[in-house]
């Protein structure tokens, strides 16, 4: 279940380097991993989304979500025991008026002090506020329900890697129905994802992978996810071909956000997931490295899959 890396290793003598690529399409911020971004940057990302969306299975329901969602929703999906190093928390300055202005009026940043948490965390994957909803709908439907999400994610790892940012955007279409149901749905989107990142002039792979989990009891979690194949990365060379990122994700969570939020199959059953994650970002900046900062002159190819 994999392709070729075709032009693989970039030619650094007839492409910017990834740093000064980066000078161009983005402003820095003075956190790493968090970056402005240029209009030309956001042109490209448009047309890459609208690009994803001609893809979009017709039945799909739509939903756009904030860069922020429940605390408690989150601590029930079960992300706190997979990977709290990466959570983003939302915290506030509480009580009475009086209370506020003297923690805001410390000197040397100490007011950080007084904070508490608040209801909301950070969204860590544009597809952790579906499945309550999800929920709500009740059964899926025969054949499996289909959802198109996308959220400003936000993950704690802050990295020089340029391919590796904090706040970045996640685009997700989500199957729930029956195992047979998701397994076609991941199937299906590997061969379509194949077409689609081919027509963009990228080469790529596609690879078991298993998710970053914390400590020990995480590691065997990713052996076990690598044994059952429910993780397949396509892989973009960004940085290099000997290093390539990790651009498109195609992930099985079995039963488990059925048996969290009593999703159910059309038959009644605990419905099972599944889903295709798209990192808009990292395609976005896998294009300009192929291809160059001038747009006009891109393949035709390219440009006319993005209808430019």
């Amino acid at each position: 279940m994999s392709a070729p890396l075709k032009n693989s290793q970039i030619d650094s003598k007839s492409r910017e380097s990834l740093g000064a690529l980066a000078e161009t399409l983005w402003r820095r911020l003075g956190v790493d991993g968090v970056y402005g971004r240029t209009g030309a940057y956001e042109t490209v990302l448009a047309k890459l989304d609208a690009y994803i969306s001609s893809a979009r299975d017709p039945r799909a329901e739509v939903l756009r979500f904030p860069p922020v969602m429940s605390r408690r929703d989150l601590e029930k999906n079960g992300y706190l025991k997979s990977f709290p190093n990466l959570l983003g928390c939302v915290c506030a300055l509480h009580g009475s008026e009086a209370d506020i202005r003297a923690a805001a009026d410390q000197a040397n940043g100490n007011w950080t002090s007084a904070l508490s948490p608040a209801d909301l965390v950070l969204t860590p994957a544009a597809c952790y506020p579906l499945y309550p909803i999800a929920a709500d709908r009740g059964r899926a439907a025969p054949g499996g329900s289909y959802y198109d999400v996308a959220a400003d994610c936000f993950r704690h790892e802050p990295s020089r890697d340029l391919d590796r940012l904090q706040s970045f955007r996640m685009r997700e279409y989500v199957c729930v129905g029956t195992a047979e149901d998701t397994d076609a749905f991941r199937e299906g989107w590997i061969a379509r994802a194949q077409e689609l990142i081919s027509a963009l002039g990228l080469s790529y792979s596609i690879v078991p992978a298993s998710d970053p989990f914390f400590g020990r009891t995480g590691q065997m979690m990713a052996v076990s996810q690598l044994q059952q194949a429910l993780k397949f990365e396509l892989l973009v060379p960004i940085r290099s071909g000997d290093s390539p990122t990790a651009c498109l994700s195609f992930n099985s969570h079995r039963d488990h956000f059925g048996q969290t939020w009593g999703l159910r199959d059309h038959t009644g059953e605990v419905a099972h997931t599944c889903c295709v994650a798209f990192g808009m970002d990292r395609l976005t900046l896998a294009l300009f490295r192929a291809h160059g900062v001038d747009v006009a002159q891109w393949p035709s190819q390219v440009r006319d899959a993005l209808a430019f």
